[in-house]
């Protein structure tokens, strides 16, 4: 089960309480999502749905946060595997012997119980004295605490059953072979020895009334184990880089919202950019361009029915504000209002205050996402999909619109305050003319506008080459009239712009390694935030895939190999990468990050074999 296991090595040292971000692991189950740290702590963990407050939340405030320990009472080495499921084997070994640790999410919705975070734990060899510990978090402060209850409220009973009050939540802590459970100020606390060929159950079960049995849960939890790896075996991709294609695969379907089938960009909010610093957003929502890129990514390795999902998801959300395209979307398909509330009293990761719930990026005016969208029903459509005639006229519609708009200026791919005229922003609106050309002379939409929608892109087509290239630099820039560079002009080689004449994109790819390089293999994201904020994930894979598009293939190798190296040792991205230190920077995983990844690996792949 556990696979090729890393090299044991001590656990990472935490800094006030908090764990390095590149120490974590996550597990999910397409409605919550949980993350546990290599020294054996589950400090993030959201439930009724990946959007809500967290339950464990020491990832953001190491005090109030709570959390979910289970590791050797002993000074331990770990070590990490990739698993064919959705889990991330943890083996702690001590110096009389080896425990396995596996986690999981279980939805419990048939039995009376919404979900449980399970943590199994397995003997491996010898003999291993372990300790466990609940502490149950504020919720971001939701928490009402009852007179002299210190927020929580404690009941036990001869069962080995604890209770735990969380607000609105009920939580029961379900155990097995895991010794006393002993309450403690905001939780529950036990001790247990680990014997070879044995195993232990410790379990936080969202209850509504009845609690399932221990042994229940541990069937539910081998049973998820047998579904994700089935479903893992569906995957199509056989290239060098398999084993981050199927992790990355499985990090998009954990971060999908099973119930509507959006995509989240992100299991968490406000880890920072920069360590100290204010730059900490909520990315607990469905971006418009990752859930395109998404759609792109899933269908080029056969997860044709999150495929579906995904993208009935999107066509409905956008909808409700067509023919506006909002830049982003609440998982339930809701209009998000825009606003960025502050969770008082929560310190942030690592003291990066503020912890933020909402996001003001809602309310900007981002010309690119028509683009994404329009491409992306386009490129559902080359797979043999079908388009209802309301989503027909729902791309005519957007399509119009982006006549109208392409001239005014706006936030861009990077959600700046700067509104300019954005190089990517105008790409964005050709491309979504072109894709609907493409789609009125496949018969898939109603054709009357198409001579308006050549027109205009012709129009947009003039105004990028006239002025968004700087002949100085050989390249496209970050926006019209100025020298800037940007790495989102990368996204050009995908969107058909540059079919006819290669030559400008190659020569502003050599721009952007030039100048915006963090060292190899990692980028920045356009001129200027050097020091700011760490190299951004994304943009080394949307360079991978560029070299691709233009075959220079030994040069993709050679970034994508970079790129391997860079993941933690379960496989995992965040947004950012500090470039001299390697340490995780910003939310975690970023669904964009490893989106990228399989498209990186498509590129290559295409390039091959053309």
């Amino acid at each position: 089960m556990a696979g090729e296991l890393n090299a044991y090595t001590p656990p990472l040292a935490r800094v006030g309480g908090y764990y390095p971000l590149r120490g974590y692991a996550m597990v999910g189950d397409s409605r919550n999502c949980a993350l546990s740290s290599s020294d054996g702590s589950i400090d993030w963990w959201t439930v009724p749905t990946m959007a809500s407050p967290p339950v464990f939340g020491r990832l953001l405030d190491a005090e109030r946060g709570g959390h979910f320990v289970v590791r050797p009472q002993q000074p331990f080495e770990v070590a990490q595997s990739h698993a064919d499921d959705a889990a991330t084997p943890a083996d702690f070994r001590t110096s009389s012997g080896v425990a396995r640790v596996l986690d999981a999410l279980v939805d419990f919705d048939d039995v009376t119980a919404q979900s449980a975070v399970v943590r199994r734990v397995l003997g491996v060899a010898g003999d291993v004295p372990m300790t466990w510990e609940v502490v149950l978090g504020d919720r971001f402060g939701m928490l009402e605490a009852p007179e002299g209850s210190n927020g929580v409220v404690h009941a036990s009973s001869d069962d080995g059953i604890g209770w735990l009050a969380a607000g609105d939540l009920r939580l029961a802590v379900v155990t097995k072979n895991a010794g006393r459970v002993e309450v403690t100020e905001r939780g529950f606390s036990g001790s247990f020895d680990c014997h070879e060929g044995e195993e232990a159950l410790i379990a936080v079960v969202c209850a509504a009334q009845d609690v399932p049995t221990a042994d229940l849960v541990v069937r539910r939890a081998q049973e998820g184990d047998r579904t994700w790896r089935d479903w893992s075996r569906g995957i199509r991709y056989d290239g060098p880089w398999q084993k981050a294609v199927r992790r990355s695969a499985i990090v998009l379907k954990q971060l999908t919202y099973e119930p509507t089938g959006a995509l989240q960009a992100a299991a968490t909010t406000s880890l920072p950019e920069c360590v100290g610093g204010d730059l900490n957003y909520d990315y607990r929502f469905t971006w418009v361009r990752d859930t395109a890129f998404a759609i792109d990514a899933m269908t080029t390795i056969g997860m044709h029915a999150e495929v579906r999902a995904v993208m009935s998801c999107l066509l409905k959300e956008v909808r409700t504000t067509a023919p506006q395209v909002r830049v982003m979307y609440t998982i339930k398909g809701e209009q998000v209002d825009g606003h960025d509330d502050v969770v008082p009293g929560w310190e942030g990761y690592r003291g990066s205050k503020p912890v933020r719930v909402g996001n003001e990026a809602a309310k900007q005016l981002q010309l690119g996402v028509t683009g994404d969208l329009v491409d992306a029903v386009w490129r559902y459509m080359q797979h043999g999909n079908r388009l209802s005639s309301d989503d027909a006229e729902l791309v005519v519609q957007i399509a119009n619109e982006a006549c109208k708009i392409w001239r005014e200026k706006d936030s861009g791919i990077w959600e700046l305050d700067d509104h300019r005229f954005y190089t990517i922003s105008k790409v964005g609106c050709w491309t979504a003319l072109h894709r609907a050309v493409q789609l009125a002379e496949g018969g898939h939409i109603p054709d009357q506008h198409a001579s308006r929608w050549r027109e205009t892109a012709d129009e947009i087509r003039f105004y990028v080459e006239e002025n968004c290239w700087s002949s100085s630099k050989s390249s496209y820039t970050m926006y019209a009239g100025g020298d800037d560079l940007d790495c989102g002009l990368l996204l050009m080689a995908r969107t058909g712009y540059c079919d006819s004449d290669r030559s400008r994109l190659s020569s502003t790819v050599d721009a952007i390694r030039r100048e915006l390089s963090a060292g190899e293999p990692l980028l920045y994201r356009y001129s200027g935030v050097e020091g700011d904020e760490g190299a951004f994930v994304a943009c080394s894979f949307w360079l991978v895939e560029t070299l691709g598009y233009l075959d220079r293939v030994d040069e993709a190798r050679e970034v994508m190999d970079g790129m391997m190296t860079l993941a933690n040792d379960a496989g995992l991205y965040s947004e950012q990468i500090d470039p001299r230190t390697f340490e995780f920077l910003g939310n975690m995983p970023q669904a964009l990050s490893h989106l990228a990844l399989i498209g990186a690996a498509a590129s290559i792949a295409r390039a091959e074999q053309r």
